[in-house]
């Protein structure tokens, strides 16, 4: 063999090397995670699970304080779908889906129980808003309901919340408010078909409505279960809000539904052009979404859940799934909104009233958190009680014979680094 011969085979070796470095290199980059490859998550990030907790008495006695005031009978006596959001000047909107109004009258009620109750006639309405003083007092009932049905056998359930400025830039303020519009219809979709989310903007300080635009629109979607509605969570980080939302399977095994994730520049969550969604790798303007979290069986969310951003670290809080559904709320933790997510963690199980109802027929959900009342490295997270029972009209009877049944209780949390 000649010398050039034996060059020309070493640099084809050479050659040979590097592509095989170069396919490698990509094997490697296609199997990391997406968050690697964007680069290292935030530096701050660890894994978060519950370390502590306990009951917030002075956060569940508030409620019922303000519930059980029988000076006016056109106010807030109990509802469900708890959400808040701190205003500008230190008050805090608390917003409410299924709403009841009326009189509550000291026990015993009609049934003999020794219960605080609620006349059976009393009226309900499908949203309402109580504002909360810079001191910690309920103070009043806004205009009910605050959001009006879009159509006949239609409503509108607010979810989450955010103060932001009226367009990008602006020095004026806002508070936008998330909204879930469902149509009337009969079992297994006892608490309404899903249609759409909404944005309802509020003016400040005087919170009345200026207007309601639709952002995302799943009408089109054919099968219901797979229908996304956001606005269960909402966090801000880098220059973005993110806005968390889930598939609604039906009322028996919503802890098996999927969490889905979109984003908006802040600002501007009342524009639906701005929004764009995560679709499994990138993020898009269209409306395809893919899950961020959901197996459909030991992983997932109930329909409503919360997410928090501890020192960079996601943490989502839901109802468990499986058999452990509306009885234990669990987490789940990722460095990214678009996960992977972590989990699930151990759970704690929902402390009910005292009294109120065997647990078998009762039910705990939609875990919230209120930044608004923690801080310090608390977590504070609301939980709404019902009774359990496939007929909404004998499920009313039973939350108004006890009204702490239909009301939000707290807890106070401390997350740490699981052992």
């Amino acid at each position: 063999m000649s010398d050039r011969e034996r060059r020309g085979g070493a640099g084809g070796r050479i050659w040979l090397v590097l592509l095989l470095v170069v396919a490698c290199a990509a094997v490697l980059l296609i199997a990391l995670p997406e968050d690697d490859r964007e680069g290292a998550p935030d530096a701050a990030c660890r894994p978060k699970a519950v370390a502590s907790w306990s009951a917030d008495d002075k956060a569940t006695g508030e409620f019922a304080r303000y519930g059980d005031d029988g000076t006016r009978t056109d106010d807030w006596t109990g509802g469900d779908g708890t959400h808040s959001v701190r205003l500008p000047d230190g008050r805090v909107l608390w917003l409410f889906s299924d709403t009841f109004l009326g009189q509550v009258h000291a026990p015993p009620n009609p049934a003999g129980q020794p219960h605080t109750w609620r006349d059976t006639n009393a009226p309900m309405v499908r949203n309402s808003a109580v504002v909360m003083s810079r001191s910690g007092t309920l103070s009043r009932t806004l205009p009910t309901p605050l959001f009006a049905d879009p159509a006949p056998q239609q409503w509108r359930w607010p979810v989450a919340a955010r103060v932001e400025p009226r367009s990008p830039g602006s020095d004026e303020q806002v508070v936008r408010v998330l909204l879930w519009t469902r149509m009337a219809s009969q079992g297994p979709w006892i608490y309404g078909v899903p249609l759409a989310t909404e944005v309802a903007t509020l003016s400040l300080p005087d919170l009345r409505v200026e207007g309601i635009v639709k952002v995302s629109d799943q009408q089109g979607v054919k099968d219901p279960e797979k229908r996304v509605l956001y606005g269960a969570a909402t966090v801000d980080d880098d220059g973005w809000t993110y806005v968390f939302g889930g598939t609604d399977a039906q009322a028996t095994s919503r802890p098996s539904s999927h969490a889905h994730v979109a984003r908006v520049p802040h600002g501007r969550l009342a524009e639906a052009d701005a929004w764009e969604y995560w679709d499994g790798e990138e993020w898009g303007r269209g409306a395809t979404s893919r899950p961020v979290l959901g197996d459909g069986k030991r992983k997932g969310v109930g329909s409503a859940f919360t997410v928090v951003r501890e020192d960079g670290t996601y943490v989502l809080f839901t109802m468990a799934a499986g058999t452990e559904g509306l009885t234990t709320v669990t987490s789940y933790w990722s460095c990214s909104p678009t996960g992977p997510w972590h989990g699930p963690a151990k759970g704690f199980e929902a402390p009910l009233p005292k009294d109120a109802a065997p647990r078998q027929d009762t039910a705990a959900y939609n875990p919230q958190a209120h930044p608004a009342l923690g801080g310090d490295g608390r977590v504070v997270l609301s939980y709404d009680v019902n009774w359990l029972d496939a007929v909404p009209a004998s499920a009313q009877a039973n939350v108004n014979r006890n009204v702490a049944l239909y009301r939000p209780r707290f807890v106070t949390l401390r997350l740490a680094e699981p052992r």
